[in-house]
């Protein structure tokens, strides 16, 4: 006896049993290709940038030109062809084993969709962000909303958008502030907070902004929800990740980073002998 939960699920599957249906578009075959309204062969091959259409499969919406290009920028900004980087070593390791381009490229690409770098932490920093800029239209000042935020952590400023380890400062912010300035984009709301709380953050813990920072607050006030930017930036890392393939690919096989047992650091319990088995 299916309960109606069970009975719910199946009719559910019954109506879409043997069709696949598509609200994004799709090849109507002998007439074109359909992409959100668009006949992709006539209104865009040629008309609107390879950007404009990643975003607009991303959201469903048409961004002009100009947004597109920022994209473009950033994803030049956040994708280095240094193999040391967490996902770029998983693109080498493709090329010192021999693996496909493809295969080596999308596992980087999977390597960087982490909590603690890459694509995802883009969703924290805008929920951050806009939650901030929320509290600050009730009343509450930046120097309170950075108090908040650090009393989370146990009173440090461990608050996304901010702080970078191993380096000071983040030279790609200058680079995409000049970037926003030729593209006429002015300082919104979202990244006016995001100055200030910049400036308290340095006063009291000598810390400042980093990429995602200015990146979460510049695509908060393009109007962009955290899960647009996480899906437009699904494939961020690519290019730095190919890269690092092509470097290893084109050196002999399983030459990239070799260890002996006597590298690695083990950390766990010490030697000890294996008791004898006692007799049944």
């Amino acid at each position: 006896m299916k309960n109606k939960k069970e009975t719910d699920v199946f009719q559910l599957w019954d109506e879409h049993r043997g069709k696949i249906r598509s609200r994004k578009g799709g090849w109507l075959i002998g007439k074109g290709v359909l992409c959100h309204g668009y006949d992709m062969m006539e209104d865009l091959v040629g008309k609107y940038s390879y950007f404009q259409v990643l975003i607009l499969n991303a959201t469903g919406r048409m961004v002009e030109k100009r947004v597109a290009d920022w994209f473009e920028a950033i994803y030049i900004c956040l994708s280095w062809p240094d193999p040391r980087i967490w996902c770029n070593r998983v693109g080498a390791l493709g090329g010192t084993m021999r693996s496909s381009p493809v295969a080596a490229t999308v596992a980087g690409i999977l390597a960087g969709d982490s909590k603690a770098y890459g694509q995802k932490p883009l969703v924290e920093g805008l929920n951050f962000i806009q939650s901030a800029l929320a509290e600050k239209k009730k009343g509450l000042s930046t120097r309170d909303i950075v108090a908040a935020e650090c009393s989370r952590h146990g009173g440090k400023p461990q608050i996304m958008g901010y702080a970078r380890p191993i380096a000071k400062g983040d030279e790609r912010i200058v680079a995409m502030e000049k970037v926003a300035g030729d593209l006429g984009f002015p300082v919104g709301e979202h990244l006016e907070l995001a100055y200030e709380i910049e400036r308290v953050l340095a006063e009291e813990f000598d810390e400042s902004m980093n990429i995602n920072g200015y990146m979460s607050a510049f695509l908060s006030d393009q109007g962009f929800t955290p899960q647009e930017v996480y899906r437009i930036c699904a494939i961020l890392v690519a290019s730095g990740v190919t890269a690092c393939y092509i470097d290893a690919f084109e050196r002999p096989p399983e030459t990239f980073l070799p260890l002996r047992c006597e590298d690695m650091e083990y950390q766990g319990p010490p030697p000890r002998e294996v008791p004898p088995r006692e007799k049944s």
